[in-house]
């Protein structure tokens, strides 16, 4: 698909996000570009949709948490409004269950903040150009939810974890790789030893390959 969008026919683009410092720097990056208009920026979801009429964007950057209603429900109610609308969430949340819930609400991309600057304007083109833009880390997380066997008691980030274990990577190389740290690993492996009922890597690998759950 090819990208319509000008100087003289610009992109509109809406940045809904409740950290003013964040909020500012994504318009300052955003207007860089010859091709984009940002119309609204808010710190809510009410904000954004109360304006929706004036700003009319034809993409909305939207933020998980945000005060009174949370960005999943903003991202649903936009797309309610007009479906037409592109929805592209930065977030510095990577749970599985916010990334698909997100995505189910009418997300068609999803970021984290810790990306490079320039993945943010690269991920608006990619999006109206018929692209779903995600993070590295969320692209795994999703490939790993389709590629596990349903009946797995794992979560998709479980999941990544323990095959990242599998390839003989340590917890610090692994936290690294997921840019979580060291602690929310053991946490995710203390979680995946007691939904296998296992008490080692080795138990814990052993019966997720028996079981094609990694």
């Amino acid at each position: 698909m090819e990208n319509k969008y000008s100087k003289l026919n610009p992109l509109r683009i809406v940045i809904t996000e409740d950290d003013a410092v964040i909020r500012d720097g994504f318009k300052s990056l955003l207007s860089q570009e010859e091709s984009f208009m940002v119309t609204g920026t808010y710190r809510t979801a009410e904000e954004c949709l109360a304006d929706l009429d004036n700003s009319r964007p034809d993409v909305v950057i939207m933020d998980i948490e945000l005060p009174g209603i949370d960005g999943i429900e903003g991202i649903s109610r936009v797309k309610k409004q007009s479906d037409n609308i592109q929805m592209l969430v930065v977030t510095v949340y990577e749970n599985d269950d916010l990334v698909f819930k997100a995505l189910c609400a009418g997300a068609g991309g999803y970021l984290t903040k810790n990306m490079p600057s320039h993945r943010l304007v690269d991920a608006v083109k990619e999006l109206v150009t018929g692209g779903a833009p995600m993070s590295t880390n969320i692209a795994r997380m999703v490939v790993a939810s389709f590629q596990r066997n349903l009946n797995s008691p794992l979560s998709a980030r479980e999941t990544e974890v323990l095959n990242l274990l599998a390839t003989g990577k340590s917890y610090s190389v692994i936290a690294s790789e997921l840019y979580v740290d060291k602690e929310t690993v053991k946490s995710h492996i203390k979680n995946i030893y007691s939904k296998l009922e296992v008490h080692s890597k080795a138990e814990a690998l052993d019966k997720a390959k028996k079981e094609k759950w990694i």
